[in-house]
């Protein structure tokens, strides 16, 4: 059955399908919505780019685990909402809690959130987080979260709801804060004030030149409550944003756009040109959208109370046709991100007081990419090797390399190291040689030295100390043929 609405939103046509379990409103350019009832439909195995089929379970036992950002070895930072701590996770090795960020209240929906990292600066770490007094963003080095010094402060907070929280660095190289209306609506449409808005500010916290309001960080506002921002391929940004009771919703972010809030909750009736309605809606108890991420020209949005990760396709001007993954399987969704591993990462929150949880909640999860991380096969894979090189186990350390998928020009491979002897160990080293000139290309889990053929990798800090029987791993992505790990050893320190 099909309901055709005579609600005609000012910029675009809307229609409705149910998707999986849901309903999802798609917005395009002069038309009604259309409402369709559609029975539900089975989780395609792989869908935008990802096999939702082989999860790969990273971490469990978080409390309410929000932001997430990556550090240069790989591994993933994550903030713990409700006591504000800083844990580190990386795949096949146990979460290891960081530190406390100091000066953190946790009251409410407020605590530790958003976390990112300047692409290509190793020094730094931002955090928003809420205050006795204010939301605000922070930044520390990697290796002393306790040094944290203001970047932006004043953000308005309320007493128990709407701190927004997510930051990520654009494609400009600036700082982008999503803050949410601290429980006042009507501070939305306030631009003296930091609340309800879409900041942009330098790395350091100064306003750019560029931005629309001169002299003020807001880059967008007329929103209520952002948790989710992302860039696809054409540089636009895209954030999702919690509704009251009738709409959640997509915006595609225009600098200087009013988005409407609280005088519109979806698209404005009667149309209003100053306002921009958003590009894509859903009823709440299909969304409470969090986190978003692109990747393969899709959106993803991670949702709360519906309990599903939204994928929607982006190659056209406007969103396609939003489909459900993962539906009830994890329960709340609070964060997705794309990892520099290149699968899809994903946090849950079934600690945060709107669920039952499991003993496994709440988890860190990621999904594998449908095709390698970089450029695809163009001819048939070869076969990896049925018996993979092992070192002897002289002095208590074994090494095994083992190609896991290869493609022309290029291959990716996992190296596991284990504690053979009596003893424990602070770090290692595994060292071989490329016979046929391979390079690598990127690596995880490792420090690592290429001087012609030559390959040395040792341990990051988290993950040298071994007892005896342990083991941990590291990946790599590598140039050329993929061949055989010539004269690999492996030393523990």
């Amino acid at each position: 059955m099909l309901v055709i609405s005579s609600q005609q939103p000012h910029r675009s046509t809307r229609w409705r399908r149910a998707l999986a379990t849901g309903v999802a409103t798609v917005v395009a350019t002069g038309g009604a919505v259309a409402t369709g009832l559609l029975a539900p439909q089975p989780a395609a195995a792989q869908v935008a780019g990802f096999d939702f089929t082989q999860p790969d379970v990273v971490a469990t036992g978080l409390e309410v685990p929000w932001g997430t950002t990556f550090l240069p070895d790989g591994s993933a930072l994550v903030a713990e909402r409700d006591d504000a701590q800083l844990v580190r996770v990386a795949p096949g090795q146990p979460a290891q809690p960081v530190a406390t960020l100091p000066g953190v209240d946790t009251a409410g929906e407020g605590g530790l959130l958003g976390l990112a990292r300047a692409p290509g600066d190793d020094n730094w770490v931002y955090a928003y987080h809420t205050t006795t007094t204010d939301n605000r963003v922070v930044r520390f080095p990697v290796d002393n979260p306790q040094s944290a010094q203001p970047v932006l402060t004043g953000i308005p907070r309320g007493a128990f709801i709407h701190h927004g929280g997510r930051i990520e660095f654009g494609p400009d190289g600036m700082l982008y804060v999503a803050t949410g209306d601290a429980g006042d609506p009507d501070l939305s449409q306030d631009l003296d004030n930091l609340a309800g808005a879409i900041l942009r500010v330098t790395p350091e916290g100064d306003v750019p030149a560029d931005n629309p309001f001169p002299g003020s960080p807001i880059y967008a506002y007329g929103l209520r409550n952002v948790q989710g921002m992302a860039w696809d391929s054409q540089g636009r940004l895209w954030a999702s944003e919690f509704g009251e009771d009738l709409w959640d919703e997509v915006n595609l972010i225009e600098p200087g756009g009013n988005y409407g809030w609280p005088i519109c909750e979806g698209p404005c009736q009667p149309p209003d040109s100053q306002l921009i309605d958003p590009a894509l809606i859903w009823a709440p108890a299909e969304a409470s959208p969090s986190g978003v991420a692109v990747a393969d020209d899709h959106l993803f949005v991670a949702s709360l109370r519906g309990r599903q990760l939204w994928t929607v396709p982006l190659a056209g001007s406007g969103p396609g046709e939003p489909t459900a993954v993962l539906s009830g399987e994890y329960g709340r969704l609070r964060t997705v991100t794309v990892g520099p591993d290149g699968w899809l990462w994903i946090a849950t929150s079934n600690r945060d007081g709107r669920a039952t949880p499991t003993p496994a909640d709440d988890q860190v999860v990621r999904f594998p990419p449908t095709t390698p991380p970089t450029t695809p096969p163009t001819t048939p894979p070869t076969t990896p090797p049925t018996t993979p090189p092992t070192t002897p186990p002289t002095g208590g350390c074994i090494a095994e390399y083992q190609v896991v998928s290869d493609w022309q020009g290029g291959f990716q491979a996992d190296v596991s190291v284990t504690n053979s002897g009596d003893s424990a160990g602070s770090g290692w080293t595994v060292s071989w040689t490329f016979p046929d000139g391979q390079v690598v290309d990127q690596l995880w889990g490792g420090i690592h030295s290429q001087s012609g053929s030559e390959v040395s990798v040792t341990n990051e800090a988290w993950n040298g100390s071994l007892s005896p029987g342990a083991a941990t791993s590291f990946g790599l992505l590598g140039n050329g043929d993929a061949g055989d790990a010539a004269g690999l050893a492996c030393q523990l320190h």
